[in-house]
């Protein structure tokens, strides 16, 4: 047994490796590990030892540590084991890629429809006046005259649940007498409410050994006994509550504490202990350098580099997604009053993600699908492999609301380049599987899976009138499930709730916030019988807390 967990530990480490070989920073890591080797603080007499310390003095250990906490929860699927392992088989699931499949040829068709349409190519070389005018606009295309009359939206949430609605496990026989949920045949095992709460053995990785130039780190870390959202279902103190409260020691309230606090998180340099902060809510003046530190994103000029190059990259190419990105821009952010006013950066933003072939991998790689792309050739050229390109470079095409996955962001982040890091960072660990069909459990299917059997357990006669009245319970908050809340909550409410997705990376806390809601918003939902009264009671979620609803619900188990 010993030896089976040395062996896994093994592995994971020199997967580590390699991983951190490949990275862009590794180069500049590996020099500064030289030249500190060559440097008197390390006595060749006592090599480890003092190698060690000039690590640690350096901020290298550090830094090291912080790079395989964030390789580690790259590939968490691997390295970790919980009590609620997957119910299904490789096989069971073939359906659901199949059906990624057929939604992606969907999309494709569309846009292709839709070009064909308007006589519009996927993609060309920007003419010049056009070049020159977008840069010279670059800081407000607010400004960037261009008529999108004619353009719509690819697809809209109501248009994907439609999609997941179709999906059936051809294996699955319904037992007389069984609940029917519109998700229950599919096979993904979800928690339940007291699953959330109670305590259960986490082991992120036993120990993870990484050798280079014959120098050893072993880091052993998160072995112990945990219980989620212990935070919210123990009662402690939590920002986003009152953060007024009196407290102990020498604070004025609760809000001066956990700033003062978190400074001192920040002061450490380490990610995982920035991610447990997060648990109890983020202070505001400190929550976009938390999150870049959770994230792995804080700025080096190697990142800042590229920014530029993705830039250039857009004013070079015309690609059909810029016109479905500034529509939806204007469709959403631009209406909305608590982000009209980012409409400039919002452009830059998802533009320059729409160029970012550092997306493509990640994305395509984890899709049920397998990664099925377009691949297109520049107007005018010769079909070429210089002249033929992935459409769009990042392997995402954008849908209504896409915005709405950065716009949060932009109350973080004075500065384009950390803000889109930063975004980035969050699409492609959380927002990219809430429009995606797979057995992941962080995915869409086990997020509307989850809500919709707590619901059931929870709130039977809330469940029971959506039946009687012939309305799907998961239809009247789907688009709080795909966006994540974001655009339904105001935005201090909605930092809190993605500070909780960050500090226990988990998407699990959405459904629970909106069967949550539902039942707070129970004994009005019971006067109507319409899905259009049903979705005016549920309309404005202006004056809902966050924090202390979930943590009224959690606190009840």
């Amino acid at each position: 047994m010993a030896d089976s967990k040395e062996s896994a530990a093994n592995k994971a480490a020199l997967k580590l490796t390699n991983d951190i070989r490949n990275m862009t920073n590794y180069k500049n890591f590996y020099n500064q590990v030289q030249r500190l080797v060559a440097s008197p603080v390390v006595k060749r007499e006592d090599f480890k030892n003092t190698l060690i310390d000039a690590l640690k003095n350096n901020g290298l250990e550090t830094e090291l540590r912080n790079t395989v906490f964030h390789l580690a929860r790259s590939h968490s699927s691997a390295l970790t084991s919980t009590e609620y392992p997957a119910s299904t088989t490789e096989a069971d699931l073939a359906y659901l890629r199949k059906a990624q499949i057929q939604w992606e040829r969907r999309i494709q068709k569309s846009l292709n429809s839709m070009c064909n349409e308007l006589n519009v190519p996927l993609a060309r070389i920007r003419p010049s006046a056009d070049r020159d005018e977008l840069a010279d606009k670059w800081n407000e295309l607010s400004t960037y005259d261009i008529d999108l009359s004619q353009y719509r939206p690819l697809y809209a949430p109501k248009d994907f649940l439609d999609v997941l609605f179709a999906v059936r496990d051809p294996t699955y026989r319904k037992q007389p007498g069984e609940p029917g949920w519109e998700f229950g045949h599919i096979q993904i095992r979800v928690k339940t409410l007291m699953q959330l709460v109670k305590p259960f053995k986490a082991n992120l990785f036993h120990s993870l050994i990484i050798t280079h130039v014959s120098i050893s780190f072993k880091f052993s870390l998160f072995k112990k006994q945990r219980s989620f959202y212990a935070e919210l279902s123990q009662g402690v103190p939590l920002l986003g509550v009152n953060p007024s409260m009196i407290v102990l020691g020498n604070y004025s309230n609760l809000e001066v504490e956990r700033t003062h606090l978190g400074e001192k998180v920040l002061a450490s340099n380490h990610a995982p202990i920035a991610q447990e902060f997060l648990k109890r809510g983020s202070p505001r003046e400190l929550r976009g350098r938390l999150w870049s530190l959770v994230l792995g994103t804080v700025i080096k000029d190697s990142d800042a580099e590229y920014y530029e190059e993705l830039k250039g990259m857009v004013l070079q190419y015309d690609i059909m997604v810029d016109k479905l990105i500034i529509k939806d821009v204007q469709l959403t952010a631009s209406n909305d009053d608590q982000y009209f006013v980012f409409e400039d950066v919002l452009y830059k933003t998802m533009l320059c993600f729409s160029r970012d072939s550092e997306v493509l991998a990640p994305v395509t790689t984890d899709r049920s699908a397998g990664g099925q792309v377009i691949h297109a050739v520049l107007q005018g050229k010769l079909a070429t492999l210089e002249n033929t390109l992935v459409f769009p470079p990042s392997g995402v095409i954008p849908f209504h609301g896409f915005t709405m996955y950065a716009t949060p962001f932009c109350y973080l982040y004075d500065d384009p380049c950390s803000m889109y890091y930063a975004f980035r960072a969050f699409y492609l660990r959380y927002w990219f599987r809430l429009h995606t069909v797979s057995s992941h459990e962080q995915g869409i299917v086990a997020l509307c899976l989850l809500f919709e059997r707590l619901l059931q357990c929870h709130e039977p006669q809330l469940w029971a009138h959506f039946r009687n009245i012939h309305i799907q319970p998961v239809k009247v908050v789907f688009k709080w499930l795909m966006r994540g809340f974001s655009g339904h909550l105001p935005p201090e409410q909605l930092l809190y709730l993605w500070d909780l997705i960050l500090g226990y990376d988990s998407l699990e806390i959405v459904p629970l916030l909106a069967v949550t809601i539902l039942s707070f918003r129970k004994e009005n939902l019971l006067q109507v019988n319409t899905l259009h009264n049903v979705e005016a009671v549920l309309a404005d979620l202006s004056s809902l807390k966050v924090m202390p609803l979930l943590q009224l619900v959690l606190l009840k188990e």
